[in-house]
């Protein structure tokens, strides 16, 4: 559902400039220090990169989904963790205010969410509770017009940085379903909440995990998503079907970066009197690469149009988070192969990225999990 294709272009046009001047130069830098600089997070709040979903409204570009994907792709040509700070701003630290937060909520935080001022972070993973989000054991009890709230969530994406968090708890102690379960908006300067060390992660320098602890902080029942208990786990599965999306786009922008690098890598290096690109076996790596990125993007780019047709796209979503993040893992394994030696060093950053794209395969939902969303969905629809 593209709006005004005229102003899309000059945004997809921004952006990619802006990928290619200034974050690509930047990749090895945020390996080193481990750190966005500071200028660089300065011009993507000025670029309006950290409210790309969060609607005009509320201060935010509004971008359809297709839209959206579309500039993931773009996005996705360099580091992963640069998308990573302004990630959760559009995706699950904001879409539940968005989709179920009532409207003094949405006034009071996405404004400051879209202009980058408040960076939003999602709680949901805790120490005993990945995939099945359902047994999480952080609680919430009322205590008058505040809920005091007790527990550990683990790997917390941008939670160093975060002035927020989306935070799942449990407000039924009897229910020990995904009913009992409320999401709530938390400050992170919230008496009693506190940081773990900072992950060291296999890849994704510079995109920052840490453990949330919360002892007796107190919530304002205000602060409830919704004003309703027990819809939290409802919440956060609305949530997730854009962010898959989201993700599996940038999966295909960086399977692209890989093929472009492994493409210019082929035709300048020789080997036998002649480049290796001409060679056959050379060939098919490039070849089978390109073709599974081009799959992966026509499957993105369908089931984000099926979901500005208001269409359910659970199982596409999982589709294209499966796809494309298995894919990219193949791509940058080929990239590494393709480049040889010079793969497997630092100084060509593919073994960076190599690294880096593991992750897709785990965050936002295992490939397994994605395998079993298919597959209930199949057997609910033939029921």
């Amino acid at each position: 559902m593209i709006r005004d294709q005229e102003i899309l272009n000059q945004l997809l046009d921004t952006l990619s400039r802006f990928v290619r001047e200034r974050l690509v130069p930047n990749e090895e830098r945020i390996a080193e220090d481990d750190a966005l600089p500071p200028e660089i997070i300065a011009e993507m709040k000025d670029l309006g990169l950290f409210g790309l979903s969060i609607p005009e409204e509320y201060g935010g570009l509004g971008l359809s989904m297709e839209e959206e994907v579309l500039c993931a792709f773009e996005i996705g040509q360099t580091s992963p963790a640069f998308r990573s700070i302004f990630g959760t701003n559009n995706g699950i630290g904001s879409q539940g205010i968005i989709i179920d937060g009532t409207e003094e909520q949405k006034r009071k935080y996405l404004p400051r969410l879209a202009t980058g001022e408040l960076i939003a972070s999602f709680a949901l993973t805790e120490p005993n509770a990945g995939s099945d989000a359902a047994s999480l054991r952080t609680t919430a009890r009322k205590d008058g017009d505040h809920y005091i709230v007790n527990g550990t969530k683990r790997f917390i994406t941008n939670a160093p940085e975060a002035s927020i968090f989306t935070l799942m708890a449990r407000t039924d102690p009897s229910n020990k379903g995904a009913g009992g379960i409320s999401a709530f908006i938390v400050e992170a300067d919230s008496p009693g909440l506190s940081l773990g060390k900072i992950d060291k992660k296999m890849g994704q320098k510079g995109a920052h995990t840490c453990d949330v602890i919360f002892e007796d902080v107190r919530v304002p029942a205000a602060n409830i998503i919704g004003g309703v208990e027990g819809q939290g786990f409802k919440t956060a599965m609305k949530v997730l079907d854009r962010g898959r999306l989201h993700i599996s786009a940038t999966c295909v922008g960086v399977s692209e970066r890989l093929i472009r690098d492994s493409v210019k890598y082929a035709a300048e290096r020789v080997q036998f009197g002649k480049p290796i690109g001409e060679f056959q076996l050379v060939q098919a790596m490039l070849a089978d690469s390109r073709t599974e990125a081009y799959a992966a993007r026509c499957m993105v780019l369908d089931a984000a149009r099926k979901k500005d047709l208001g269409q359910n796209v659970s199982t596409e979503a999982a589709c294209c988070k499966m796809f494309a993040s298995e894919a990219v893992g193949r791509i940058a394994d080929r990239a590494v192969q393709v480049h040889g030696g010079a793969g497997y060093i630092a100084d060509y950053g593919i073994e960076r990225f190599y690294r880096d794209v593991r992750l897709f395969r785990i965050y936002e939902g295992t490939t397994q999990i994605q395998q079993l969303v298919i597959a209930r969905n199949m057997l609910k629809d033939i029921a």
